[in-house]
């Protein structure tokens, strides 16, 4: 595997722009393949075992694309089926999760809110993240209903999200809270508006960079990482691909990340999609 190869990133949707973002600042001089699984998301309302046959089936497809490592930029991917793909694929693999282990060290009041998807604050890898680092902290979870849409669709500020995010947030500090989990990778894209909400009473924790640091790691360890120095990535590093039509992916580039770039409109069948179609004729 050459060290000139790219980084695949794979997020359901547009969250893992966030950890795109985080990538590129930290290793400006690494390629970049982001793949958005939109035509299926958001994975929070699917079943365990479609996530599972969706990432392997896009892992899959970024190893034949020549990545040389794949970043899964979603929590619900990620704690449901990370360590099942990670058996199947020839690469390193670095996945994400709810900023925990930040939020307990960071919290004063021992009250922190998690938001993220169902899915997630189900996991057996969710529960065991609160075991292993919350034990004297007071977790308030609460599902993220209807953001993963709203930042799929490039709403991050109406008022109609303010008063959804109202409704998620307000309970959180009225029980103490005074630190918030952002555990999707689609929900730093709200910051602003959960902070005109909040203000200086929380707060936010954003993993992405974290990610980004883990990534470097894991690229250090296996030699992978690229050698070639640059002084700024431009948008020619990143190649854009969608299994929709990918608007909304190329406006939420431009708009957050000031990138301009096509988006290749891909397809990358599995099992559980095949069922689907076949259902669907």
């Amino acid at each position: 595997m050459s060290n000139a190869a790219p980084i695949g990133i794979f997020d359901s949707g547009l969250g893992g722009l966030s950890v795109l973002r985080a990538v590129r600042a930290l290793l400006p001089a690494e390629r970049i393949v982001y793949v958005a699984d939109s035509r299926y998301a958001p994975y929070g309302q699917r079943d365990d075992d479609f996530i599972a046959d969706r990432t392997l089936a896009i892992g899959e497809w970024l190893v034949a694309q020549g990545a040389k490592a794949l970043v899964v930029a979603c929590n619900t991917a990620t704690a449901q089926s990370i360590e099942f793909v990670r058996t199947r694929l020839p690469i390193p693999l670095v996945g994400v999760e709810p900023g925990v282990k930040p939020a307990a060290q960071q919290s004063k009041s021992r009250v922190a809110g998690v938001l993220a998807t169902q899915v997630t604050l189900r996991s057996a890898r969710f529960q065991a993240l609160v075991e292993r680092h919350a034990d004297d902290l007071r977790v308030l979870c609460q599902p993220g209903h209807g953001l993963v849409e709203a930042v799929e669709r490039c709403d991050i500020d109406s008022p109609e999200l303010v008063a959804l995010l109202r409704g998620y947030v307000e309970p959180m500090l009225d029980a103490g809270a005074d630190t918030l989990v952002l555990g999707c990778t689609h929900y730093p894209f709200l910051d602003a508006a959960i902070r005109s909400i909040v203000g200086d009473r929380m707060t936010l924790v954003d993993t992405s960079v974290a990610i980004a640091r883990q990534l470097e790691r894991v690229l250090d360890q296996h030699g992978l990482r690229a050698s070639a120095p640059t002084t700024e990535a431009l948008p020619a590093d990143v190649r854009f691909c969608s299994t929709s039509d990918g608007a909304h992916l190329r406006a939420l580039a431009a708009a957050l990340l000031n990138l301009e770039a096509p988006v290749d409109r891909v397809q990358i069948p599995s099992r559980r999609t095949r069922e689907l179609e076949s259902n669907a004729a």
